[in-house]
């Protein structure tokens, strides 16, 4: 509806009383508002100002316009100030999509200081390890690795900036079945795996010493989904049931206590740690930008 960028100017006349005292209240010409009057009177067909060289008063038509107009652009003003409350101070929701490894690893070093800190924004976080389209799911932004984000999203580092995949059993399990030696000899161990949504298994295993990388086509008798599957895993794996591949972090509450034992240690592999990933630079709703500029602060 083009009439309504007239709307406003014609309601400054009529409240100032002509178009010269509105010019002064709106900054705007004379000559534009009387412009914008007559447009808006040419594209509703019907004149809405009475206008004399001494006076200008509204018509009958103008002055019905007005008695539904004014509480209607008063609605508007009111919308905007709530539009600027966002901009002036920081609250709101915050929405993040991320896979479980890093609502377990990295966000809960982040979160509660955050949330302190920002105590108007709320944060809602959805787990999920397959890549989506974060705007398609009405998130803000995202968690993921390099290998997995869009090439046209801003993407910053977030969490440790090195990470390493490792492998450990129980002491009985290797007790039991002997430690490998080498990655080859997972072969002839019974090993967990994962498998994500899209239906593929976390195997081969990939492990790098001294520039050489082996892979191994690794396979046991538990399969859990990546993500929330893998405190079962973890488990399994204390309970003697066989090796398992997983984030190092993940593991190390289990390895540090003795539940579980390194193995193949000197043949972990090293890997970068994941980006926050959102798209644009500008205007960025103040939440996320309070988010980003946090999580740039904490020291891993």
């Amino acid at each position: 509806m083009p009439e309504l960028a007239d709307l406003p100017e014609f309601l400054a006349v009529v409240r100032a009383g002509g178009f010269r005292d509105a010019a002064r209240v709106t900054g705007k010409s004379a000559s534009g508002l009387s412009e914008a009057v007559r447009r808006l009177e040419t594209r509703l067909g019907v004149r809405l100002l009475n206008r004399t060289t001494r006076s200008v008063a509204p018509t009958e038509a103008g002055r019905r316009l007005i008695e539904r107009l004014g509480p209607a652009l008063t609605q508007v003003e009111d919308a905007l100030d709530v539009i600027n409350t966002f901009r002036d101070r920081t609250a709101g929701t915050l929405r993040l999509n991320v896979p479980v490894s890093a609502a377990r690893l990295v966000l809960p070093k982040i979160v509660p200081d955050f949330l302190a800190a920002f105590p108007d924004i709320r944060l809602e976080v959805i787990c999920e390890d397959s890549f989506v389209d974060v705007l398609a799911e009405g998130c803000d932004a995202g968690i993921r690795y390099d290998e997995r984000l869009e090439q046209d999203m801003i993407a910053v580092p977030i969490g440790p900036r090195e990470q390493r995949m490792a492998a450990a059993a129980s002491p009985a399990y290797l007790d039991r079945a002997g430690r490998p030696e080498h990655p080859r000899d997972l072969l002839t161990h019974r090993c967990i795996l994962g498998r994500f949504r899209g239906g593929a298994l976390t195997t081969p295993w990939e492990f790098e010493k001294d520039g050489e990388i082996v892979k191994v086509e690794a396979g046991g008798p538990l399969v859990t989904s990546t993500g929330g599957g893998m405190d079962l895993a973890v488990e399994a794996a204390i309970g003697g049931v066989g090796i398992l591949g997983l984030f190092e972090e993940w593991l190390r509450p289990a390895l540090s206590d003795g539940r579980l034992e390194p193995v193949l240690e000197d043949w972990w592999q090293s890997f970068s740690g994941p980006f926050l990933y959102y798209p644009g630079r500008k205007n960025l709703p103040a939440p996320l930008r309070a988010f980003v500029d946090f999580a740039k602060g904490v020291r891993w």
